[in-house]
């Protein structure tokens, strides 16, 4: 509202200052006791607004100082694991959050109870003393914020860890935190049931080694395993079956292993597939081997159908030749019996002759 006279306007001023001033002592009072409230030294902001008028300014910076002293009343600690997952042999800090400053020490325990015989180490925040439980292993270091610093930790530390924490009025108050550990995966290893596998056997590849925590991947010609009925892994994946293998089914085949803090792929590994011929010739054949065969099959007999008519007309030659040497000889069998008749008969011929000159002599 718009002041009437200069008076009222100096009192309305007056009386703004005085609200700001409050506030003011209020902040100054939580930031130095912290969430410590007593009813002679604190009251809520806006308890002068209950007097009389307050202007809009003050009203509105008093509503976030509520806000703030409520925060400051509810904020608890927390405990945070750095790294979340942690790798065998590396160093995880339990690292604790938001601790107020009216406290005795602290103690971490191993489990999720408060345990004497569980008690890790314990801090002394008036005088800085730490000491250390049952439980120690001498891997485990305490701060005086209570945080928890393992170091070179294994499998064996994962699980749960509890800080117990005493104030100055004895009260107590607990939390509990996860720590987790997975091991370093090696290089796995591809094993199969049957090394030499005939075509339509059923054969079982199998990933190791196992361990725990491990999620299984498997890949086939560099690429992962295709939607096919004759393929079925287990249930954790680890193993991988086959059912009736062609010789199509050869691989590579890899798996690969993973878990929080690491990833490792197995060597390929192919699979010997035998032929059986008592499958039929065709059994697991693709499309594109059956053309394949079939096109050799036509060249071949493209090259032995000349070689068949050269050796045919060979045998026709060599038949006409026999033939006609027979009818040669029959030939001179024939005629060798006029041979003798005409030199017998000019033998007989010429004898007379010679009984005829001496009678022709004797006439003279």
């Amino acid at each position: 509202r718009r002041p009437s006279t200069e008076g009222g306007s100096t009192a309305e001023l007056t009386h703004q200052t005085a609200v700001l001033v409050s506030v003011s002592g209020a902040e100054a009072l939580l930031i130095e006791r912290g969430t410590q409230q007593t009813a002679d030294t604190m009251e809520p902001p806006l308890a002068h607004a209950r007097r009389g008028c307050i202007p809009w300014n003050g009203l509105l910076l008093a509503v976030p100082l509520i806000t703030f002293w409520k925060l400051l009343t509810t904020v608890k600690p927390t405990i945070e694991s750095v790294p979340i997952n942690a790798a065998e042999g590396t160093d995880v800090l339990l690292l604790v959050h938001s601790v107020t400053g009216d406290l005795l020490g602290y103690s971490w325990y191993r489990g999720e109870r408060v345990e004497n015989n569980q008690i890790i180490a314990s801090h002394r925040i008036d005088d800085s003393t730490s000491t250390t439980g049952l439980a120690h292993s001498g891997r485990e270091t305490i701060y005086p914020n209570g945080s928890l610093l393992f170091q070179n930790v294994t499998q064996h530390d994962t699980g749960y860890y509890t800080l117990f924490m005493i104030k100055n009025d004895l009260q107590t108050e607990s939390l509990a935190a996860q720590l987790r550990v997975y091991p370093v995966l090696p290089t796995p290893v591809i094993t199969s049931n049957n090394s030499s596998p005939m075509e339509q056997d059923t054969v079982v590849l199998t990933c190791g080694p196992e361990t725990q925590n491990t999620s299984h991947k498997w890949w086939v010609n560099n690429q992962s395993l295709p939607n096919s009925t004759r393929l079925e892994l287990s249930e954790d994946n680890r193993t991988l079956t086959l059912f009736h293998v062609t010789r199509n089914d050869t691989g590579p085949y890899m798996c690969e292993t993973r878990n929080p803090v690491s990833v490792s792929r197995s060597d390929p590994f192919t699979l010997n597939v035998i032929f059986d011929s008592t499958q039929g010739g065709s059994s697991g054949l693709s499309g594109g081997a059956i053309a394949g065969i079939v096109i050799g099959v036509l060249a071949g007999v493209a090259l032995i159908a000349p070689l068949v008519d050269f050796l045919a007309s060979d045998q026709r030659d060599l038949t006409e030749h026999k033939s006609s040497d027979h009818n040669q000889s029959q030939g001179h069998s024939d005629n060798s019996p006029n041979k003798i008749d005409e030199v017998a008969y000019s033998a007989l011929n010429f004898n007379a002759q010679e009984s005829k000159k001496p009678t022709s002599a004797s006439h003279p």
